[in-house]
């Protein structure tokens, strides 16, 4: 679709509610004001009332439940990586048992889904050869399967591993690479009605921050989301199955991530939940100078209270129990529960 203006919707809580606000996606959240924003132009404040329908229509409609998530309130994606080289915790968790242990104790302290990955995506990573990335993610997602209900995603760019993954007990998709990496992928997860996550990466894990620009990252990063959404809904995949992710810290500089922190409301114009994966990530260690990436916590946490601010549904993180603490208390604090 092709737009010369985008808004974004100014996101609030709490009262007094202005008398021509509307809730966002049925929650507490409200929106009276947005934001309009076009290429070259400075952006400006206009009233609810002078955003298009086609916009207010995306906002207003209630977010479908995902494997059994109901979006009105934050939920919480654990990392769970089985890698030895992943920037945050490579290698703690490349044997079986510490892998189960850490996913029993992610789910004993409130996560909503767990996402396992068997590659490494970080700057400079190279991909990991099909059969080895099965080895590593197969006999987690089993064993959590044989034990256990909670949902479990697939963090993978290939068909053969979410097959894999799917068959041993995987029930939605994460790709990083908004599939654009494997043709294939799309349509298996088609085929099994498999829910998706789509998130937006300029280039590879190779090269993607070889200094990346971009003329207007908000409008580009929506632009291509908004597409291949597009292509996923045209394949089969029902929108309401599909999460959005913005992607922090893929083929973007520190100026870039946090421009789409500070205005990650933009994206409900997408009109499906958002996902925000900031935890541990280098975004923090450049502004607060925090070298290790498990001394990042109390970053972490923060940049996710921003986006939830904004009404953010699904974040991804390493450190469940710490941030699960926090949501509840902000959500206590703003929807009174």
């Amino acid at each position: 679709m092709n737009m010369t203006s985008y808004f974004r919707p100014i996101v609030r809580t709490g009262s007094p509610r202005s008398k021509n606000s509307i809730f966002l996606a049925e929650t507490n959240y409200w929106v009276s004001e947005a934001e309009e924003i076009k290429f070259g132009k400075k952006t400006k404040l206009v009233s609810i009332n002078d955003v298009p329908d086609w916009w207010k229509k995306r906002w207003l409609k209630k977010r479908s439940d995902i494997l059994g998530m109901e979006f009105g309130f934050p939920k919480l994606m654990g990392i769970l990586n089985v890698t030895p080289d992943s920037f945050s915790d490579g290698g703690n968790h490349v044997k079986l048992d510490a892998a189960l242990n850490q996913a029993k104790f992610m789910e004993e302290n409130g996560v909503d889904i767990i996402d396992i990955g068997g590659e490494s995506t970080r700057p400079g990573a190279l991909t990991v050869p099909i059969l080895e990335e099965i080895r590593r993610i197969e006999p987690v997602i089993s064993g959590i399967s044989a034990r256990s209900k909670i949902p479990i995603s697939v963090d993978t760019r290939k068909s053969e591993v979410a097959s894999a993954a799917h068959k041993a007990g995987a029930s939605m998709v994460n790709d990083v690479s908004g599939f654009t990496f494997d043709p294939n992928l799309l349509p298996y997860c088609s085929k099994f009605n498999l829910p998706v996550c789509v998130m937006h990466m300029k280039g590879s894990p190779e090269n993607m921050q070889n200094n990346p620009k971009y003329e207007n990252i908000l409008i580009e990063v929506f632009d291509f989301l908004e597409n291949q959404i597009g292509k996923l809904v045209e394949a089969g995949i029902s929108r309401d199955q599909i999460i959005a992710d913005v992607g922090i810290g893929f083929g973007k500089n520190i100026e870039h991530n946090l421009t789409l922190i500070k205005n990650i409301s933009l994206f409900h114009g997408l009109g499906v939940p958002l996902l925000l994966g900031v935890s541990r990530k280098s975004i923090i260690s450049n502004v607060a100078k925090v070298e290790k990436p498990s001394d990042r916590v109390h970053g972490s946490i923060s940049l996710a209270i921003s986006a939830l601010g904004q009404g953010v549904q699904v974040f991804r993180v390493h450190d469940v129990a710490e941030t699960r603490q926090a949501f509840d208390l902000w959500v206590a604090v703003n929807f009174g529960e």
